[in-house]
């Protein structure tokens, strides 16, 4: 039986385009590396990463995988926009980046292919590109081992969001590429741990992500009004 690929061409071709900028700090994907050190902090914090064996869904042109793969994991990103992987994949080379390695291939295709096979995973900035969130989250899990971590980020769906991420964010500020997000999309707190319960995967942490225009910095908080990240774990096999 064939399924339906779990993506949106559009969205496939428009990072694609932006593909060559991914390495450029003060390109489109500045934001990106600016909260990098925030996400992977964030992440060791709650399950150091050293010698794990970590996914990256949607790891885009590489910018988290090769930073969890440079503090000691064993890494593995994954996605289906082409050219940003050939740019993660040539960075990686360039920058001689070990225990990382690159796969154009569904999160779904997968977990069929490598059920429970890693420690963590991580799926950020990508459930709010994707036609069916629910599909994403389902996989996550299937692939993470029992007792494993799975985190997550995205940006809420209300108001504030649509003027601060997409009004604020891409056509005022210029921080990020106009029409990167799209309203409809985004995910609210309450439906994205809904997906993880019935995922089986437990939420324990919640953040936000805040940025002051003035100083340009971000940081973490306990709003998750906008942007915010979720860290969940997968229940662990009860004994025979």
């Amino acid at each position: 039986m064939t399924s339906t690929l779990n993506a949106d061409p559009a969205e496939l071709a428009k990072f694609s385009d932006l593909a060559h900028r991914w390495w450029d700090m003060e390109g489109e994907f500045r934001p990106l590396h600016q909260i990098n050190p925030l996400r992977l902090e964030w992440i060791n914090g709650i399950c150091p990463i050293k010698g794990m064996q970590v996914l990256d869904v949607g790891c885009g042109g590489g910018i988290l995988a090769d930073a969890m793969a440079r503090n000691g994991a064993q890494v593995t990103g994954i996605d289906l926009a082409g050219k940003a992987l050939r740019v993660a994949q040539l960075h990686a080379m360039e920058a001689q980046t070990p225990s990382l390695e690159y796969r154009e291939v569904s999160v779904e295709t997968l977990a069929q292919e490598q059920p429970q096979s890693f420690d963590v995973v991580t799926c950020m900035e990508m459930l709010e590109h994707v036609p069916d969130p629910a599909s994403v989250v389902r996989a996550c899990a299937a692939l993470v081992k029992p007792g494993g971590w799975v985190f997550f980020s995205t940006l809420n769906r209300n108001p504030k969001s649509f003027l601060l991420a997409s009004v604020g964010a891409e056509y005022v500020l210029g921080l990020l590429p106009r029409g990167t997000h799209e309203f409809a999309k985004m995910i609210r707190p309450s439906e994205l741990a809904a997906y993880c319960r019935s995922s089986n995967l437990d939420l324990l942490h919640a953040r936000g992500m805040a940025y002051n225009p003035l100083t340009k910095r971000y940081w973490l908080n306990t709003d998750t009004s906008v942007n915010y990240l979720f860290a969940t774990q997968k229940a662990k096999a009860s004994a025979a």
